[in-house]
């Protein structure tokens, strides 16, 4: 269940990322048991509009946070990534692209890294102006 896995994590990080998505984009996440190689297990999808805003994968005490570095972006994370902490610059530079996009895996583990992965986000995904 969702709080098993709210239990599971057990960090304040995560709970801000999901109000924060989840009041920016107006979605609720969808559980999801993954086969992929490259992350197995359960995790969390938000989308919008059919499109991926971020997966969350849970581990004990932390979460690891996908998000995808589209082609179309690339120049706006590209402008932003100085200001990211630097284990999140190695990773973008280090990260091999396929079709175009970075697949980021970034291990939430501390509130600054938090804050660049909403950065990303924000890039990934507009958020609808408010009048």
């Amino acid at each position: 269940t969702m709080q098993e896995v709210n239990d599971y994590i057990d960090s304040p990080l995560y709970n801000e990322l999901c109000g924060f998505i989840e009041h920016t984009y107006s979605v609720t996440p969808k559980l999801e048991y993954s086969r992929c190689s490259a992350a197995p297990g359960w995790n969390f999808k938000y989308r919008k509009a059919g499109k991926s805003i971020c997966t969350i994968y849970p581990h004990e005490g932390f979460f690891t946070c996908l998000v995808v570095a589209g082609e179309k972006t690339a120049t706006e994370v590209e402008l932003i990534l100085e200001t990211c902490e630097p284990s999140i610059q190695k990773l973008y530079q280090t990260t091999t692209p396929m079709s175009g996009s970075r697949w980021l895996m970034i291990d939430v583990t501390n509130a600054k890294t938090l804050e660049d992965v909403k950065k990303l986000i924000l890039i990934r995904v507009k958020a609808k102006k408010t009048a």
